[in-house]
């Protein structure tokens, strides 16, 4: 009789951890969250101190624990996935965090920016990177503890990623998937598939604060030590798979294993991802080895700081009215919003948004641009601005496809269909909006997908419970949910050719608004 095995995946967020356990056909048994908030002790700043994640990670992993009667024995591996860490944690010698992680909302390092641009060989950190130059990357972040603090940058033995820092605690091993490396930026080759030593020299940071051992995300990082498996209710010697930057791992999770499928996760921000076996930096989006198949494929990926961001805003600022109706109907304020704005042409009678609200990613990459209604006028109402912003948010979105597919060359090509993930698709007016603006039929997942169930997979594959065939069927089936309209995809391509001009129209305005005395900085 076979015993049935069972993974624990877990994500570390930006504001909550999330765990499952989960067997190794993919049936999700239990789930536990835990959540915190981002340090923002200073404008621009976003930072956490690591032991934050390493308690979640620990309660997270307690907690589906509790939700079940399955047997210590039966969960055969962990792996835990993380946000975008930017920096990375700085380490001592004896692996004791020194300072906050700045994590990838971040945007301190705007000085560092400068510096590169004016003394590094911009066209060669491109070519060996795969990645380009903004604050948003760990590179510029680390530059700026350089800078800025000695003290700590003398002590710094090495920088560990979030999902690293968390595994060399429960096993003692120290290891750096390559994902994680390579989201970093200005400091991986992502041809080789290792550390550059020549934009380590041309950056000035250190070889040695690069940890030696760089790992697929489904490697073994190594058994759980003995301590933490009593404190986790797990069994010791369990195998610590690696796991990788979140926004793969998710990507992963939604089906997206090999070169040409692509996923669009839209909640707070949006990020839009697609594999690859090479990628330019020029073209404005960001690149890392997958967290599958990863020595052979890239993660290439670009995103909106501001997506349901944007949309909670304006619901926040503007729909007090709706709010309350929906609170007396028992009904969610959006149903409400909705049906108003259904009805209207595309454009919403001539109008456009501008989603940077918090200054923008890719392909933009400009921290200074600032969010914007073009066209507004006294027929215009909520339900006009409120398609607006759904509208604003899904042209980034398009934006970001079209330099994704810039430079293909025949190596690869885009699937027709768009998955989406996320809070926005349980609209259907976005989901519409999608297809349409985009011209792709859109598909949509059932089951709650989530970077930790990618992790779980993640799990299974590294301890050798699954092959490879099942981690490209996956655990999910997107199923269909809209298709374009034709002669709505007409009007959007229009209006999305005229959101396109808008920024670099705007942009001197943009920075002198965010430069005068009177506006933060």
């Amino acid at each position: 009789m076979t015993t049935a095995a069972y993974v624990i995946g877990v994500d570390i967020g930006t504001q909550s951890t999330k765990a499952v356990l989960v067997s190794t056909a993919g049936a999700i048994v239990a789930q536990h969250s835990h959540a915190y908030q981002v340090e923002t002790p200073k404008p621009l700043w976003a930072q956490q101190w690591p032991d934050v994640w390493l308690e979640a990670v620990e309660i997270c992993i307690k907690g589906v624990l509790a939700r079940t009667s399955i047997a210590q024995a039966a969960i055969k591996s962990v792996c835990v996935s993380s946000l975008y860490g930017g920096s990375g944690i700085p380490v001592d010698t004896q692996g004791k965090a020194l300072y906050p992680c700045l994590i990838w909302m971040d945007r301190r390092a705007n000085d560092e920016v400068a510096w590169v641009r004016k003394h590094v060989d911009l066209e060669r950190l491109f070519d060996i990177t795969g990645n380009g130059v903004d604050s948003y990357y760990g590179y510029t972040k680390m530059l700026w503890l350089r800078e800025n603090e000695p003290a700590v940058w003398a002590q710094t033995q090495q920088f560990l990623p979030p999902n690293s820092y968390v595994n060399a605690r429960l096993t003692g091993a120290v290891a750096v998937d390559h994902s994680s490396a390579g989201n970093i930026g200005g400091v991986y080759d992502v041809k080789a598939r290792t550390w550059s030593d020549e934009a380590l020299q041309m950056l000035g940071i250190p070889r040695h604060m690069m940890p030696n051992r760089l790992v697929e995300s489904s490697d073994v990082v190594g058994p759980l030590l003995p301590h933490w498996a009593a404190r986790l209710g797990l069994q010791p010697g369990t195998p610590v798979v690696a796991g990788g930057v979140d926004a793969a791992v998710a990507t992963l999770a939604a089906g997206a294993a090999q070169p040409g499928k692509h996923v669009a996760m839209m909640g707070t921000s949006m990020c839009w991802g697609t594999i690859r076996p090479s990628v330019d930096a020029r073209h404005g989006l960001i690149s890392m080895p997958h967290v599958f198949n990863g020595a052979q494929d890239l993660y290439v990926f670009g995103g909106a700081i501001a997506a349901g961001a944007s949309v909670t805003w304006f619901r926040e600022t503007f729909c007090q009215a709706e709010i309350a109706a929906a609170k007396a109907q028992g009904v969610d304020p959006h149903s409400l919003l909705e049906k108003d704005a259904a009805p209207l042409p595309p454009g919403g009678d001539g109008l456009l948004f501008l989603p940077y609200l918090m200054g923008e990613r890719s392909p933009v990459w400009d921290a200074k641009a600032s969010g914007a209604f073009i066209g507004l006028g006294l027929h215009h109402g909520r339900p006009n601005l409120y398609r607006a912003v759904l509208e604003g948010v899904t042209y980034a979105l398009r934006h970001n496809i079209e330099a994704g597919v810039k430079g293909l060359d025949g190596i690869a090509t885009l699937d027709e269909r768009l998955v989406v993930v996320g809070g926005a698709s349980h609209s259907n007016l976005w989901m519409q909006i999608i297809a349409d603006v985009t011209g792709r039929p859109v598909y949509t997942l059932q089951e709650d997908v989530e970077a930790s169930l990618g992790a779980a997979l993640l799990a299974a594959y590294g301890a050798g419970l699954i092959n490879a065939d099942a981690v490209r069927q996956g655990w999910v089936t997107p199923v269909p949910r809209t298709t374009p309209n034709p002669h709505a995809h007409v009007a959007y391509s229009d209006l999305f050719a005229q959101y396109v001009d808008l920024y670099p129209a705007l942009q001197p305005a943009m920075h002198r608004l965010r430069g005068s005395p009177l506006a933060p900085t």
